[in-house]
């Protein structure tokens, strides 16, 4: 059995020989390679990455003491790569849970089968490095380890996702030399990472060796002051050394002109300070890096400097003198195959789709990121909430504490240097970048006087940002002491609450929504009802979506199908099921129609309508620093769904929140039953880090005031022939034959030219796939039987007809077994001597039900039926709370087209606001839909019932035949996964509705 100290249970042990937290760097030999990042041409780096010799335990009770010896063969052990997380390379299990501890929850105590992995690694240290002072680094280990160089022992650390730094001078020779490493599983520290996400270990992030004169600097902390109209900024430049070091820095501008240098020795810890006349500032919108490089000996640092001001005046959140309103995401480490394991590659591709979505802000949910992913903020301009790595979720749901047990650590002072060393290490690693404008003292873990220690040692290290913890928030019935806070935060607040807190003349900080609009599958859907509110109060500071991709793992069927898994598909418990599937992007970065929606309702241009008949827009910079000197405006009318005229404005100029009227020179020529819809694209006027010349940043659209002429045209209506054989009715025309069966109250035949249009008898339908915004009131429908709901026809008969039209009646009802009827109604169905059908129908539903998910009609169409083509809001998904990033106009898709492939197969693909409709087969043969308001459809080829049962997209066993819902209403999608209810004036909760419609068969073609 392994014989080392049990380091891992102990509170007084967060280390052992680790090196105090320093701001992070790289030395470089030149300022040239020091520009450029490359860390492999630094002669003072050398990586670790790569393959080293692995061994999982099941326990570390089974490791045989000595592997870590410099002769101990390891041959027969795996290859594994470093950094990866075990999980994912086969060892142990791939675990998801999201609040629960995965372990019994008995703080500070892990199970004694505490599983581990033990790696060894043989490299080479060069002549080169002889008498230098040489350190190891590991930026993430999960969530403990041990290590060992040569067969000695170096150290202990902890805290996974933060770096350890070991000084090895001592352990290492010129030539071949040994590391080995002991990871486990759990520690003590599991307590404080108990965060919303796949539980992975290892050794997860760079490890890397670092060769330092005897003499270097250790540590750089650039402080800035500006006066108070950013005429002037003071940098002053804390350095800390081992020894004595003749010192030089030079501050270059973006110009890679020096603006200021200095120097001085320092033996120890002094400042040298640099003054700057008119500094260029830094923001999100326009990202101004100056370049400090700091020399010494034969070294150079640099790190990013940009000068920006942030302060919390009066309850107004501001960057650099201005209110600000921060539009953001949370985002995770996530990689589909790497799991927490993030190539640079990948955060950059990140970075890029988050900026061509209009977001600027970025919390690092909910610890530390690596530190290259904050290089990548500054240089593209993101304002980053920068988080411990501190989160005791299952505190609250472990059953063994009663009141207060959400703070039971966070009160204990045993806790208190575990707690301290978060906040430290998260501060003195990230200290000198720009884009970090608010430190956040972790997340969910309770709030005493641990979390206001922490605080209170961020402020005294660091005054120049923002503290932030949502978990002071009144609710939680913590400490009441949050002075050391300069924000009130909330997770999931309501629109009305927000509102009401702004209103409120007692409220004194701004107020932060550090998650909100839960963005779980089909959602989230209240983006603008949220935008709306906090766009009106300064008080408000905006927030950050949850969040910003689907943690599926990628993986394989048995029958080898892809498919992305989440908790519980490898058998885990406890486990939160797809509940890890809440991004608004897929776990490949493709991106979720929700982020298209978000896309546009943060947009900073808004164009409104001036006076369209004078072809008159107002457009408004919501910028806070830049002015729109580089976007045009394109715009086109099109009449019908096709352009007919266009233009430009190349030259916009508005200045930062404010409004310029424009003219566009367009005319509407008076035409016959026609529609001109006017759009308007914001697009980028030069390519940029993120998207290229021509991008398109909002666009909006408006319908004009196009005078008709009347139609005078009357078609030509044939005579029908009607027959009633038992229960059939027979409806014959010129090219149709029609048959409706009054016993079951609809239509089982619907053809033209001897062409069936429909498989089977329609239906109406109230019941949809759930959406996971679903997830709280689908119980309740369940209970009614909404999802069994069946349609019972009370009589069916002719009332009406003529030579040319006949009129069918049918009263019925909807209704689970067990259960009263959900809804009675009455529908009249017409078929004249076009053989079109028109439908009437009139729904009362019973008094004390919940809202309805959808009223409509359901058809199952016939193979072949592929091609859809409408005049309503497109080209993607739209529903009534969530189409602002949807233009009106004519689309042709395919029916797979139409299809949302959410992980978590739910209702997906309607098109809300559809004025007509053609499903057809290939050559046109088909049915048109046409309301005498909007109607939702979609067309699938799979049913409501389908999707409900699937757990996987693979589950899903697609229908040669479509079917297709043609939607009186759908109720909106919300974001109620996790945040408020849906709002009222998205639901169907009609108690009596009409829906009237025309279904008419066609060759569109002809």
């Amino acid at each position: 059995m392994l014989n080392v100290k049990k380091y891992w249970e102990d509170l007084n042990v967060m280390h052992v020989n680790r090196l105090e937290p320093r701001a992070y760097y790289i030395p470089y030999g030149d300022a040239k390679t020091a520009f450029n990042k490359k860390r492999g041409e630094s002669p003072y780096y050398q990586t670790l990455n790569g393959s080293w010799k692995f061994k999982y335990y099941k326990s570390v009770k089974l490791i045989e003491d000595g592997f870590y010896n410099e002769n101990a063969c390891v041959n027969d052990w795996d290859n594994i790569i470093v950094p990866s997380c075990w999980q994912v390379n086969g060892y142990d299990q791939c675990h998801y849970t999201n609040l629960n501890y995965p372990i019994p929850c008995d703080p500070p105590y892990v199970p004694n089968e505490n599983p581990a992995g033990t790696y060894v690694r043989e490299f080479n240290v060069s002549e080169n490095w002889s008498g230098k002072s040489k350190y190891v680094v590991f930026e993430g280990v999960n969530s403990c380890f041990y290590l060992w160089v040569n067969g000695k022992f170096v150290g202990y650390s902890q805290g996974s996702r933060m770096p350890a730094e070991f000084d090895i001078t001592n352990y290492l020779i010129s030539g071949k030399n040994r590391m080995s490493v002991l990871v486990l599983k759990w520690c003590d520290g599991t307590y404080l990472e108990d965060q919303d996400l796949w539980r992975f270990s290892g050794i997860f992030r760079d490890v890397y060796l670092l060769a330092r004169e005897e003499a270097h600097v250790v540590d750089v902390f650039t402080k800035q002051d500006l006066l108070a109209d950013f005429s002037k900024a003071s940098l002053n430049c804390e350095i800390k050394t081992v020894g004595s070091c003749d010192i030089k820095i030079e501050l270059m501008n973006a110009e890679a002109k020096v603006v200021a240098k200095g120097t001085k020795t320092i033996d120890g810890k002094d400042n040298i300070q640099l003054e700057v006349e008119e500094p260029t500032l830094w923001n999100a919108e326009a990202p101004y890096l100056y370049k400090l490089y700091v020399y010494s000996g034969d070294e150079v640092i640099l790190f990013n400097i940009g000068f920006r001001r942030i302060e919390a005046l009066d309850g107004v959140f501001d960057v650099n003198g201005k209110a600000v309103k921060l539009k953001g995401v949370n985002r995770h480490d996530s990689h589909p195959e790497l799991g927490q394991s993030i190539p640079l590659n990948h955060m950059k591709k990140d970075l890029m789709l988050m900026k061509r979505h209009n977001i600027n802000t970025i919390r690092t949910s909910h610890y530390p990121n690596d530190p290259r992913f904050l290089d990548l903020c500054d240089e593209y301009g993101f304002y980053v909430v920068d988080e411990a790595d501190l989160e005791c979720h299952g505190l609250h749901s472990a059953g063994l504490f009663k009141d207060g047990s959400f703070h039971v650590l966070s009160k204990n002072s045993q806790w208190k240097k575990a707690f301290l060393d978060r906040a430290e290490r998260l501060v003195e690693r990230d200290k000198n970048h720009p884009s970090v404008i608010i430190w956040s003292m972790g997340n969910e873990s309770g709030y005493d006087a641990n979390h206001i220690a922490m605080a209170k040692w961020a402020k005294t290290r660091d005054n120049s940002r923002l503290i932030h913890y949502e978990g002071a928030a009144e609710n939680y019935k913590g400490s009441t002491d949050t002075e050391c806070l300069d924000m009130e935060s909330r997770m999931y607040a309501s629109t009305e609450y927000i509102e009401k807190y702004a209103q409120n003349e007692d409220n004194k900080k701004p107020l932060f929504l550090c998650e909100y609009c839960h963005a779980m599958g089909n959602g989230p859907g209240d983006l603008k009802d949220y935008w709306d509110v906090i766009y009106k109060y300064p008080k408000l500071m905006g927030g950050c979506v949850w969040e910003w991709c689907d943690h599926g793992i990628k993986t394989e069927t048995s029958d080898g199908e892809e498919f992305y898994a989440y908790g519980g598909d490898f058998g885990d418990k406890p486990n939160d099921g797809n509940f890890c599937l809440d991004g608004l992007v897929y776990p490949d970065r493709k991106p979720h129609t929700g982020l298209l929606e978000l896309k546009k309702v943060i947009a900073p241009v808004k164009v409104d309508a001036e006076d369209l008949k004078k072809g008159t827009i107002k457009v408004t910079n919501l910028f806070d620093f830049i002015d729109l000197s580089d976007i045009a405006l394109c715009w086109k009318v099109e009449k019908d769904g096709k352009t007919i005229q266009q233009g430009e404005i190349s030259e916009l100029g508005v200045e930062p929140q404010e409004s310029q009227v424009y003219e566009l020179d367009f005319d509407i020529p008076e035409k016959l039953e026609s529609r001109f819809f006017l759009t308007i694209s914001c697009i980028q006027k030069k390519d940029t880090l993120w998207a290229e010349k021509g991008y398109e940043i909002t666009f909006e659209q408006f319908e004009l005031p196009a005078q008709k002429l009347q139609n005078n045209f009357k078609k030509c209506v044939s005579s029908i022939k009607l027959e009633q054989v038992d229960n059939l009715i027979t409806i014959e025309g010129f090219d149709f034959c029609h048959v409706f069966d009054v016993y079951d109250g609809a239509f089982i035949k619907i053809s033209k030219n001897y062409v069936d249009m429909i498989d089977g008898l329609p239906k109406f339908n109230i019941w949809r796939a759930p959406t996971d915004n679903d997830r709280n009131i689908k119980d309740k429908w369940i209970v009614e039987g909404y999802e069994r709901a069946v349609t019972h026809v009370y009589d069916a008969k002719i009332t009406n007809s003529s030579d040319t039209s006949v009129e069918i009646t049918t009263s019925f009802s909807l209704a689970g077994y067990s259960m009263y009827p959900i809804l009675h109604g009455e529908a009249i169905w017409t078929v004249n001597g076009t053989g079109e059908i028109s439908l009437k129908v009139k729904a009362k539903v019973r008094e004390e039900l919940e809202f309805l998910p959808r009223f409509g009609l359901q058809l199952i169409m016939p193979k072949g039926t592929e091609e859809v083509e409408y005049f309503g809001y497109g080209p993607h998904e739209s529903y009534i709370d969530k189409k602002r990033s949807v233009k009106k106009g004519k689309y042709l898709l395919t029916v797979d087209d139409m299809f949302e492939n959410y992980l978590m197969p739910q209702e997906n693909g309607s098109r809300y606001g559809t004025e007509w409709a053609v499903i057809s087969n290939k050559l046109g043969m088909g049915l048109k839909f046409t309301g005498t308001s909007d109607f939702s459809f979609n067309a699938a080829h799979y049913t409501p019932e389908d999707l409900t049962k699937a757990g996987h997209p693979y589950e899903l066993n697609k229908r040669k035949e479509t079917v297709v819902n043609i939607d009186y209403k759908m109720s909106g999608v919300g974001s109620n996964s996790c945040g408020p209810e849906l709002l009222n004036k998205y639901r169907l909760e009609e108690k009596e509705f009409e829906f009237d419609l025309k279904i008419t068969p066609i060759f569109k073609e002809e």
